[in-house]
């Protein structure tokens, strides 16, 4: 565990699917509503959940399934904060139970091998993932800080859109729809983020904000398109803050599991990386633990992160450590 900072906000992920129901009514007939703007209580535990890619969401999930194995059962955190991948994990996480979403990650028939292997052994990344990659390297070079390249990436993803029939969007929600295990917002205070990207706003949704969780979901995990809730369109909530911890403010005890090692592809002086938003928890009283990939498996996420084939020990590699470091948590999270 550390908090050292610096790859970038990636996303899309898992797995598993149930019907819906009870679902809240969409975007289009109830009104977007912030979830920053309702007061959290004080105190409590916090359960930060990064993007990560595919193999960022089995690791995740991993971790947290270790966690449990080892007797330390974070799914009882009083707010969840999914981003990216996290969002579906945290959507995960709340529909079944961790050591059953393991099984079914471990148990899934393997994939055809997205990438070739690299002259030194190592793999190419998959031809969408490096152009995605390369496409957003140069609007975060070009920008002047961090709301200018949400801006930016707002831009790109709508002019992309303005490109397609429009098809891409039902399938992704189907897609996202059969990950998850519930499609109903828990009782459990889940926050999922995303970007405006018209205007560039960030944005959290909750079970109060009149969208449906694959919804939420959907959107959080657009990074290449922008993905549409009635007339409002948007993008990868990993633009926000690549964790996005700083939600947590408020709660005593902030646990964070970033696929990406808390590093991030942006400036430092916009303060993004999670060494930024962990320094601002602490100088408010929280106490945070932060839990990165093992240095021999970071090698499965970054530029490798939508190899489907690596999810399997992704899993195992986020298991392990989980199992590892439950006793080292025992006493922070209880």
């Amino acid at each position: 565990m550390s908090t050292t900072p610096s790859s970038t906000p990636s996303s899309t992920l898992c797995f598993t699917s149930t019907a819906a129901s009870d679902r809240p009514r969409s975007g289009q007939d109830q009104p977007q509503i912030d979830a920053t703007k309702r007061v959290r209580p004080a105190g409590g535990r916090a359960l930060v959940l990064g993007g990560g890619g595919s193999t960022g969401n089995a690791w995740l999930i991993g971790v947290i399934a270790g966690l449990s194995e080892a007797g330390l059962d974070v799914t009882e955190a009083d707010l969840v904060i999914g981003t990216s991948a996290g969002s579906t994990a945290a959507a995960q996480i709340a529909g079944a139970a961790p050591t059953e979403l393991l099984a079914a990650i471990l148990a899934a028939a393997p994939p055809q091998r997205i990438g070739p292997d690299g002259a030194d052994g190592g793999r190419v990344p998959v031809r969408p993932t490096a152009d995605h990659m390369e496409r957003t390297s140069k609007i975060i070079a070009a920008a002047e800080d961090a709301a200018d390249m949400r801006r930016r990436m707002g831009a790109a993803a709508l002019d992309l859109d303005a490109a397609t029939d429009g098809s891409g969007q039902t399938r992704w929600r189907a897609t996202v729809a059969a990950r998850l295990p519930s499609q109903r917002w828990p009782q459990r205070t889940v926050l999922v983020t995303a970007v405006d990207a018209h205007t560039g706003e960030p944005v959290v949704f909750d079970r109060h904000s009149g969208v449906d969780l694959v919804d939420a979901v959907a959107a959080s995990c657009a990074s290449g398109s922008a993905y549409g809730i009635g007339d409002k369109r948007y993008i990868d909530g990993g633009y926000r803050r690549n964790e996005n911890a700083d939600l947590a403010a408020g709660y005593s005890r902030v646990l964070v599991l970033s696929p990406f090692g808390g590093r991030t592809r942006t400036p430092l002086e916009w303060g993004m990386h999670l060494a930024a938003q962990v320094d601002e928890l602490r100088a408010r009283g929280n106490r945070v633990e932060t839990i990165f990939p093992e240095s021999n498996s970071e090698h499965m996420f970054g530029a490798n992160a939508m190899d489907l084939s690596l999810r399997p020990p992704a899993a195992r590699a986020g298991y392990n450590q989980g199992r590892d470091l439950a006793g080292r948590l025992t006493d922070f999270w209880r």
